[in-house]
């Protein structure tokens, strides 16, 4: 079975985001990027699944700017075995961006897509359930845990109550959580090596999908700051202020 894996290129978690003085967007000159954590979570998940002997191929790919090839890079010296770069300078949203792995996945035929639930630049939590339902598979989102056999998946999912565990048709679609499991370091020699796997290179006319935006953004802002706490003596003085001061209960 060949699983294919999104990874998107985003502002490293670490950074200390800054708005542009104009409100038009996130600073992103000069600032350091890096893999999407969740599909960092992806891809690990995707080599373990390899190595279990449950899957034969792990294929990555990745819709961004020409400096997303840094991103698949570190996918490949992870372990992953090929990479697809679907080049566009647009910032392509999450039904576009479906669209375009749809065509992806029609040309790769995998029997499983590992999307990470969300990225951490605009937080969208779409892409993989718009996938599922452009192809027609089934999904389990938001993943603990993932198990393969017979033609068919066993996903726990993290809901609102605890855990919620699934069991859908192969192919399919799943959504990687934060706690499906811990990624792996890429090792120097495996990075050198990634640096001469060729890539296959495609853009989003090859799939016939149009990236124009459908939203605009019309200003971005810093969350205002929080102001300072305050101690109380008794309990009695909190449900005072509670209730009297910031009106909550």
């Amino acid at each position: 079975m060949k699983i294919l894996v999104t990874v998107k290129r985003v502002v490293d978690y670490n950074v200390k985001i800054r708005v542009k003085p104009d409100g038009s967007g996130v600073e992103l000159a000069n600032v350091k990027m890096s893999m999407n954590p969740f599909d960092e979570i992806s891809v690990e998940e995707a080599l373990r699944l390899r190595e279990s002997g449950k899957a034969t191929e792990v294929v990555v790919v990745s819709v961004g700017p020409a400096k997303a090839e840094e991103t698949l890079r570190t996918a490949l010296a992870m372990g992953a075995d090929r990479a697809i770069l679907v080049e566009t300078d647009d910032q392509v949203e999450p039904l576009a961006i479906a669209k375009i792995i749809k065509g992806v996945a029609e040309a790769e035929q995998p029997g499983l897509i590992i999307v990470g639930k969300q990225a951490i630049d605009d937080d969208s939590n779409q892409t993989g359930q718009m996938l599922s339902a452009l192809l027609g598979w089934a999904q389990g989102t938001f993943a603990s845990k993932v198990e393969i056999g017979d033609g068919k998946a066993q996903v726990t999912r993290e809901v609102d109550g605890g855990l919620q565990t699934i069991e859908i048709k192969l192919p399919a679609v799943v959504t990687t959580d934060l706690r499906l499991n811990e990624p792996r370091y890429a090792s120097l020699p495996n990075i050198m090596k990634a640096k001469k796997k060729p890539l296959d290179k495609k853009t989003p006319v090859d799939f016939g999908v149009d990236t124009s935006p459908r939203l605009k953004v019309l200003k971005t802002e810093e969350p205002s700051g929080r102001k300072a706490g305050i101690k109380v003596r008794s309990v009695a003085e909190l449900v005072d202020k509670l209730k009297n001061e910031a009106g909550v209960l």
